[in-house]
């Protein structure tokens, strides 16, 4: 099927649907899966997330459905991602040389967060069935956000050392930010401090981090509208750098004017709901504590 349009950058091959022997190729078994997808399932959209060396691939594919009719190519959408490469920027293997498998990737992280988890203490006097469960959420924010705060379209360097860290733009830091959040308002109401009330803005930290909360709707709409999660993931981080500065130079259980107090236990749940939302939607839930 030729395919090929005027005003073409670059020249697209046809797509060869099936060999001289009768084989049918890659493209075929597409078109076929486009098709059923469109009589099962009724898709509003359809989208592909595959390597970006498949680029070429897809927009023949696309362009062939659209032209045979059997779903229109503009609702078609290659949703590319660059690679993980080790520190010679190569693709990440193995200490072997093969490919990595998600499986050993996931059990080396998960470990290296537990190694963590152990070393600040973070988890101690817990049971080993908790600690173990700290270490797999952990685990799963440090690779899912080193994965999806890059922009999707470009290559990253794998550091377990980065990615596990409780410092900087990590998972595992968002995580403790969202479980010391959660701290602050269980021990508020233990010691009956009042209820949170309407956040109110005085202190600069206070401002800060209420126009970092208004902020939130934008960064998901970037982050839909682009497909790129990046947006979200720089949206969480800056919120949970303008959260620490409010938690540092703002007194809040201990604030003696209940005003203020109920207004500031307010903006840590605000702060609290919003981070734990994005958390939600990027896949990586946090732990009730640390």
């Amino acid at each position: 099927m030729r395919l090929a349009r005027p005003g073409d950058k670059k020249e697209l091959p046809p797509l060869i649907l099936y060999k001289s022997d009768g084989a049918v190729m890659y493209g075929t078994t597409d078109l076929a899966t486009i098709l059923d997808r469109r009589e099962t399932a009724h898709p509003d959209r359809i989208f592909y997330v595959v390597d970006g060396r498949q680029r070429d691939h897809f927009e023949q594919v696309f362009r062939a459905a659209g032209k045979a009719g059997l779903y229109p190519e503009d609702r078609l959408e290659h949703l590319w991602f660059g690679t993980m490469n080790g520190k010679d920027g190569k693709p990440f293997k193995t200490r072997a040389g093969g490919v990595l498998k998600l499986r050993e990737l996931i059990d080396m992280v998960d470990q290296k967060a537990a190694a963590r988890i152990a070393e600040t203490g973070l988890a101690e006097g817990y049971g080993a069935s908790e600690t173990a469960a700290i270490a797999r959420k952990v685990g799963v924010a440090a690779l899912k956000f080193a994965d999806l705060s890059n922009p999707r379209t470009s290559d990253y360097i794998f550091d377990i050392d980065r990615f596990t860290s409780f410092e900087g733009k990590t998972g595992p830091y968002l995580l403790y930010a969202s479980v010391r959040a959660r701290s602050i308002l269980r021990k508020a109401a233990q010691a009956g401090a009042g209820a949170p009330g309407a956040p109110a803005v005085g202190a600069p930290e206070e401002r800060a981090l209420v126009l970092m909360l208004l902020q939130y709707g934008d960064a998901l709409k970037d982050a839909f509208d682009r497909r790129l999660p990046h947006y979200l993931c720089d949206h969480a981080f800056r919120l949970a750098q303008s959260f620490s500065s409010f938690y540092a130079a703002c007194r809040i259980v201990d604030e003696a004017d209940p005003k203020i107090r109920a207004a500031r236990l307010g903006l840590v749940a605000a702060f609290a709901g919003q981070l734990d939302t994005v958390l939600d939607i990027l896949g990586m839930p946090a732990p009730e504590r640390m």
